[in-house]
């Protein structure tokens, strides 16, 4: 009897380890599909899918309006157009710099219209908010957006649905220059980009003032290493 109840024991012991590792093995399985599907969504870039040493740049603008003039001027000399993701409440008070935006050539894509989190959003309040940027947008610029990027990088099914019946792309990225941070430095931020530079990234920056700092020692090292700079819709083809 004694026997038995050691070798059940050892048995039932089995089993729960068993039972473990196919949960955990599952719940891998579950993880890695859900990644590959996020970045490989159709609706949802985190970078583009052109096999060329291009590398977009994006600036989300909500503030620091200071800065973007010396971003501008910087671009300027450099030759280089990027995406700009402005809010529509930005946008309405500083249509001056919109249109200055526009008029140097970059690329206008639409932040929402205010700096909220899209994934605690309804259907309803994603597309309340991505639609009035974009006619406030259409209204300032005379062009049409066709690039969404949520604030924070927060979105959830309802803001996919929603972009996708504006015939909106979701644009999130693939190097952070994380330069909101107050121990952001130039060189930190330069050693961010430069270390994950890739085919087709999608670097994410807004106007502050390290991240102008850092331009041109960013622009002047990527060029060398053969990469041309542009906007996302240089890296998106297809869409």
């Amino acid at each position: 009897m004694k026997i038995f109840y050691i070798k059940y024991k050892t048995l039932y012991k089995i089993i729960i380890i068993c039972i473990l590792l196919v949960t955990i093995l599952g719940l891998t399985y579950i993880y890695n599909k859900k990644t590959v599907n996020t970045f490989n969504n159709k609706d949802v870039y985190y970078k583009g899918n052109v096999d060329e040493k291009i590398i977009a740049f994006t600036c989300n603008i909500d503030w620091g309006n200071e800065y973007i003039p010396k971003m501008l001027d910087i671009f300027e000399k450099n030759n280089i157009k990027i995406t700009f993701f402005p809010t529509g409440r930005w946008a309405d008070k500083n249509r001056a710099l919109i249109k200055l935006i526009s008029a140097r050539g970059h690329e206008i894509g639409n932040h929402g219209y205010y700096h909220k989190d899209y994934s605690k959003l309804s259907y309803n309040g994603n597309k309340k908010e991505i639609y009035q940027t974009d006619i406030l947008l259409k209204e300032i610029t005379n062009t049409t957006p066709k690039y969404f990027a949520p604030p924070a990088g927060a979105y959830n099914k309802n803001t996919i649905k929603a972009a996708n019946d504006l015939n909106y792309k979701i644009i999130m990225w693939s190097i952070d220059t994380i330069d909101w941070r107050k121990d952001s430095t130039s060189d930190k931020i330069t050693n961010r980009v430069i270390k994950k530079a890739n085919n087709s990234a999608i670097v994410l920056m807004h106007p502050k003032e390290q991240t102008v700092k850092a331009l041109p020692s960013i622009i002047k090292i990527l060029k060398q290493k053969g990469y041309e700079i542009g906007r996302v819709s240089d890296v998106i083809i297809n869409n």
